[in-house]
């Protein structure tokens, strides 16, 4: 019968471990051999480690001598490292919409927001919904697009060029390598 550890990452030590008879693997790797718990606790203590159960549903169970707190240490470590580097492989995309009649001081705004966006590497898509009688002059808003591209032309490249999706215009830009 064994214990269920608190979090279903951790690893059952020392008293928490209920099997009679276990397989011991030495702090440096070695097999120590089929040993009763008390014998295999002793030796853990000795070495002033944790009896750490590795495998519980081995033939015998199989433990292992260790420090377990720097075990957890180093496993939380390498976890956050690979989140890091998704992280780092993941683009992030930014959406920022503009508008046909859109007035100077906020289509500088808007310039000054999305430049710092492509400066921290992440694709800006550009987005302009038409309203009302605005559809029948559709180029005023792919004018303020292009003006937009224009504008970023040093830092970004137009991967996607306007187009219009029903009542909606879209532009990726991506930051220059």
């Amino acid at each position: 019968m064994f214990c269920i550890a608190n979090n279903k990452n951790d690893l059952l030590i020392n008293e928490q471990i209920k099997a009679s008879n276990v397989l011991v693997i030495g702090p440096n790797g070695e097999q120590v051999g089929v040993k009763a718990l008390k014998d295999a606790l002793v030796l853990s203590d000795y070495a002033g480690l944790d009896l750490v159960l590795m495998n519980p549903n081995g033939n015998p169970p199989v433990c292992k001598i260790m420090d377990y707190n720097k075990f957890r240490y180093l496993k939380n470590k390498k976890e956050k490292e690979n989140i890091k580097r998704q992280k780092a492989n993941m683009v992030e995309t930014k959406e920022f919409r503009l508008s046909s009649v859109i007035d100077v001081g906020d289509f500088e705004t808007k310039l000054k927001q999305v430049r710092k966006y492509l400066e921290k590497g992440a694709k800006i898509k550009v987005t302009i919904r038409f309203k009302g009688r605005q559809m029948a002059h559709t180029e005023l808003g792919s004018d303020v697009m292009l003006k937009f591209a224009n504008r970023l032309e040093d830092i970004a490249t137009v991967t996607d060029s306007p187009k219009l999706d029903g009542r909606t215009m879209t532009m990726m830009l991506a930051p220059k390598k």
